[in-house]
């Protein structure tokens, strides 16, 4: 686990150094920023504020569908592109501690932007009267968490698939995008509904976590999708390692 930890703190600390990461997360706080002011704004016009934590998570959600494939794109398709993959894998390092090393260091670095998103709710906490649902507004972050894992594993994997970071952004891009609107599926009988509605982010998300719900099985699913991506990256990364 030390090749991982290593490889993770190295990609957590390039995070932090590159304007990509930064114009992302600028975005999302002026979007969500706008969002909330516009929300506030009215409420206070009308004189009633609605106390519920999730008022930007709705949009935040919709923002990760595409900000994910960006923090991930480079992830491994830029060690092919720039030929250091060569140095790595003469390394000590096993396949799978690579990989996981280089989701593990995005998934930090999305922990904290995510982190900081909760400045909102907090405001919204104090202006209200008792305040915000907390118990609700913790099992809707726990639930976006466990996904953006899950985005961020399938980026990963992707990522191992091509040399151009472009190309891996826009084929995570759609497999997310397939994934988000599969459930839309769902509501037809028999067999295709019942696994597009299994296979949905939305259904998963929306139908539990984003509700106050704190649900094993939603939570197995996004687990689940995690370490089947990780595993098939590790199994790209050793197929390329024999060519």
């Amino acid at each position: 686990m030390r090749n991982v930890w290593i490889i993770a703190s190295r990609e957590f600390r390039q995070y932090f150094i590159s304007p990509i990461a930064y114009a992302l997360a600028t975005m999302l706080y002026l979007i969500l920023g706008g969002i909330f002011f516009i929300n506030v704004y009215f409420g206070l016009e009308t004189g009633q504020i609605t106390p519920d934590g999730r008022i930007v998570i709705g949009a935040m959600v919709t923002i990760l569908l595409f900000a994910t494939p960006a923090i991930t794109m480079r992830l491994l398709a830029d060690e092919y592109r720039m030929g250091t993959m060569e140095l790595l894998l003469t390394a000590p390092v096993r396949d799978w501690e690579l990989v996981v090393g280089k989701w593990l260091g995005a998934f930090g670095f999305m922990s904290v932007v995510l982190a900081v998103t909760w400045v909102y709710p907090l405001i919204l906490h104090r202006m209200t009267s008792p305040g915000i649902d907390q118990g609700t507004l913790v099992a809707a972050y726990v639930g976006l968490l466990l996904m953006v894992a899950a985005m961020l594993a399938i980026g990963v994997f992707i990522s191992a698939l091509f040399r151009s970071p472009v190309a891996a952004f826009f084929v995570s891009l759609g497999v997310m995008l397939a994934l988000w609107i599969v459930g839309s599926l769902a509501s037809s009988s028999g067999t295709m509904g019942q696994l597009a509605g299994y296979l949905s982010f939305v259904d998963h998300y929306y139908n539990n976590f984003y509700l106050g719900v704190l649900d094993l099985g939603d939570a197995v699913y996004f687990l689940s999708l995690t370490a089947l991506a990780l595993f098939l990256g590790a199994q790209v990364v050793e197929a390329r390692r024999w060519r």
